[in-house]
């Protein structure tokens, strides 16, 4: 069963004072530096690492509760702590539907007696819940040192105080035959990308050959690039699509994929040299940049649900146009969110597939979305 992001609420982290809205199937947020897009998009990896394990290591990286919280006025009764939370369900972001589970962690500082490292935050509260005829089941409830969990049959089961504080129990009670729902969500945040590193430096991953081993999916570094495009091309033996987006990327050039003998590589031929393949480190940062997000937009499987923070990136304006009828094309096989400096990329996304770009701003500290109230944007309330 394939879960689909409905909701996501953020309070006290960085510029996110608190924030709750509902995701599309297809999510675009443009705004100018420093207005909080990548914390946006930063929060929903921090969803992500509390089912993979490593919240506490994901924020010590920041600087842990110091840098990382809200720095602006609370109330005087208010705890000073993070709190992230996101709705999923089997319907897509935009069709109708509620969400059929939530989950939900709070981390803040250590208490004095919790033995803790100066930067690692411990995690407070957590709870993933299920919709059931009209009201919620909770699957999983910890507070502090207290953890239930409901087993298999629905029974709930006290566990005893094995988790260190820092740990979250979601990317800790691994047994998918005792506590299946749990293992449902925690597949489905573990199978998110995102794609905000893809390097076209001399180094980069991009540029190197990779392994020969089928590929369904594009790594978040894009390491497995020429793996992915050998996937298309010898393992489904289909790339009528994949060449489609190359030439209306590159009008007449096209990809060149060898069949992988013990490593995979590609090349791209342009029209004005139509006897030269050009090797992925002779590729300008444009070029390169680009075929990463084909790779990352049209590899064999998508992940559940793709983020592209900044995608314009290196990128010529020309490119614009064919990203944006890419993304939209790619948000008919998994949910997309794209955060962006760009207006054009932005308008170019929403003439190709309808989807209404979201303004981000930042007032007297904080980061709004223009339009959005009590968790509903203006224009999709009826």
């Amino acid at each position: 069963m394939s879960l689909f992001v409905r909701e996501i609420a953020v309070s006290n982290y960085r510029s996110l004072r608190s924030v709750r809205m509902p995701v599309d199937r297809l999510g675009v947020f443009v705004g100018a530096n420093g207005a909080g897009k990548t914390n946006l998009y930063r929060a929903m990896q921090l969803v992500q690492s509390a089912a993979l394990g490593t919240l506490a290591a994901e924020l010590a990286a920041e600087g842990g509760m110091e840098s990382a919280s809200w720095a602006g006025e609370r109330r005087r009764d208010e705890s000073p702590r993070i709190k992230l939370s996101v709705g999923l369900g089997t319907a897509p972001g935009g069709a109708p539907g509620p969400s059929q589970y939530g989950y939900a962690v709070e981390v803040g500082f250590p208490a004095p007696t919790n033995p803790a490292f100066p930067l690692e935050p411990n995690v407070k509260e957590e709870r993933l819940t299920y919709r059931h005829r009209g009201r919620d089941v909770v699957l999983l409830e910890r507070r502090g040192p207290s953890l239930m969990a409901r087993d298999e049959e629905g029974r709930p089961v006290e566990l005893g105080a094995e988790l260190m504080a820092s740990e979250t129990a979601l990317g800790s009670l691994a047994d998918p035959s005792r506590y299946p729902d749990l293992q449902l969500v925690r597949q489905t945040l573990a199978d998110w990308r995102f794609y905000h590193d893809l390097r076209t430096d001399p180094g980069s991953p991009l540029r190197k050959p990779s392994l020969a081993v089928t590929s369904p999916t594009l790594a978040s570094d894009g390491a497995n690039l020429a793996a992915v495009f050998a996937t298309l091309a010898h393992i489904r033996e289909d790339t009528a699509t994949l060449d489609a987006a190359i030439d209306d990327a590159f009008a007449g050039a096209r990809l060149e994929v060898p069949m992988p003998e013990r490593t995979a590589t590609f090349g791209l031929v342009q029209p004005d040299l139509p006897k030269r393949v050009f090797e992925p480190h002779e590729l300008s940062d444009g070029t390169l940049r680009y075929l990463g997000l084909v790779g990352a937009l049209m590899a064999y499987r998508l992940p559940a649900f793709v983020a592209l923070n900044e995608p314009e990136a290196s990128l010529h304006p020309d490119l614009l146009d064919p990203l944006g009828r890419m993304i939209v094309a790619a948000s008919e096989r998994t949910q997309i969110w794209v955060v962006t400096h760009s207006e054009r990329l932005a308008a170019a996304i929403e003439r190709h597939g309808g989807a209404k770009p979201r303004t981000v701003v930042k007032r007297a500290g904080a980061t709004e979305l223009e339009g959005l109230k009590f968790g509903v944007f203006a224009d999709e309330e009826d």
